[in-house]
């Protein structure tokens, strides 16, 4: 049975953390399919540590890693992708949920059927097909986003809607291939991934997701100076060569 290898980077989400994952256990997947879960704690206060213990004590399928510093949502993702390929099938998909409630599991299955559909390496969800604003913030936060996404569109040959998205869905095979390039320890994995997707000549679809966003009073962690840094990353990257 082929496994959905479900991805979590924790940072102190004590109010989130565990609806979350409960949103991941109850979500229906396509027959055949079932899911695990990675997640993180990436050195959260003790209120959250104490949550994700109690969530892996409850549930075999789950397995939890801490980092004893903050090192940032790129090195949780990072740390859990090499746990996921040591037992992983070739025929396995990972993806990442953060650990807030922004992002709906109930998606998975849209995603999957995409992946499977257009025989394709990888899917990214799309939060501005739907219309929905992607933060608080509104029209900025819009406008920022999709420049990004066009700018690492134009240096790296992809079709990607929103590059940010946090669900990226990929094939355990791709993933093995562009685990070594993965490097950025914040926000600046998104255009990262990306990045490494298209110097694989990886194929993206991309599907719409549902979104809900939250301010920073509740808990949101991105800012400009990570704006700032992806843009970085996109130009650095295309330095790198390889792109399409």
């Amino acid at each position: 049975m082929p496994v959905l290898h479900v991805i979590v980077p924790c940072y102190n989400e004590p109010q989130t953390l565990r609806p979350c994952i409960d949103r991941i256990r109850s979500a229906h997947l396509p027959d055949g399919w079932e899911s695990l879960i990675c997640l993180v704690d990436d050195c959260s206060e003790p209120t959250t540590a104490k949550i994700a213990d109690e969530l892996a004590a409850e549930d075999e399928r789950i397995t939890l890693i801490r980092h004893q510093q903050n090192m940032g949502k790129g090195a949780a993702i990072q740390t859990a992708c090499h746990a996921v390929i040591e037992h992983a099938a070739p025929n396995d998909l990972a993806i990442i949920q953060d650990a807030d409630l922004e992002y709906n599991p109930d998606d998975f299955a849209l995603l999957i059927d995409a992946i499977q559909e257009q025989d394709a390496d990888a899917v990214f969800g799309d939060r501005f097909a739907n219309g929905t604003l992607p933060s608080p913030m509104g029209f900025l936060h819009t406008k920022v986003n999709r420049g990004l996404t066009h700018i690492s569109n134009w240096l790296t040959g992809l079709q990607v809607a929103d590059m940010e998205c946090c669900y990226k869905l990929i094939r355990i095979p791709m993933l093995i291939r562009i685990l070594p390039e993965l490097r950025e320890n914040r926000f600046g994995i998104e255009p990262q991934i990306a990045a490494a997707l298209g110097r694989a000549n990886a194929q993206i679809e991309n599907v719409v997701v549902s979104y809900a966003p939250r301010g920073f009073d509740e808990g949101k962690k991105i800012g400009l100076s990570d704006g700032l840094r992806a843009l970085y990353i996109v130009f650095h990257e295309r330095l790198r060569g390889g792109t399409r």
